[in-house]
């Protein structure tokens, strides 16, 4: 932040090592630095925003002041917004402003009854979309994503693997060829 460290250079959000992994020595940089906010004073935090925004703070609380420093130090060492976010929060500002209002964008509305299938090397997967969750080979899960995860061993977007992050029509092809389907059990 303002302030000289001990080895003579100003404490400051790097960026993490070129091969995209940070080393925990960074992890543990950055979070001490994220700490160290709460112990500074209303001047030192606008000279920080100062530093890290290029510009003037805005009249904000002290709280909102750390943690706007803080996202933008986050910002900065591991990337901000993809350019897909910032496009559509520009639009959604956009039509805020235009219509006083925005209207969100539902994604797939998934429902108590539905089935979701997926077919994973050679062997169909189907789970029951619940009131607490989801049902799969009997056991209640909480997401999706786990259930991929118990599926296929490895992370995965639980909505993407069973097809609902795209907006296409259910049983429509993706672009990888693979057909994703939701079924409602009521008929």
């Amino acid at each position: 932040m303002g302030a000289v460290s001990a080895n003579g250079n100003r404490p400051g959000p790097n960026r993490p090592p070129r091969s995209g992994l940070a080393s925990p020595a960074f992890h543990r940089q950055l979070s001490q630095q994220l700490a160290a906010l709460n112990d500074l004073t209303a001047p030192q935090l606008r000279a920080e925003w100062r530093r890290l925004y290029r510009s003037h703070p805005p009249r904000l609380s002290r709280d909102l002041l750390v943690r706007s420093i803080a996202y933008r130090m986050q910002e900065l060492a591991h990337g901000g917004l993809s350019k897909a976010t910032r496009r559509r929060l520009s639009a959604l500002a956009g039509e805020l402003e235009a219509n006083g209002s925005v209207v969100s964008e539902r994604g797939p509305r998934i429902r108590p009854g539905m089935r979701l299938m997926r077919e994973w090397h050679g062997r169909t997967h189907t789970v029951v979309v619940t009131e607490d969750g989801f049902e799969y080979v009997g056991k209640a899960y909480a997401s999706l994503t786990r259930i991929a995860r118990a599926i296929t061993g490895a992370h995965w977007s639980g909505p993407r693997f069973f097809g609902l992050g795209r907006k296409e029509a259910p049983g429509a092809q993706s672009a990888t060829g693979r057909r994703a389907r939701g079924e409602n059990s009521h008929g």
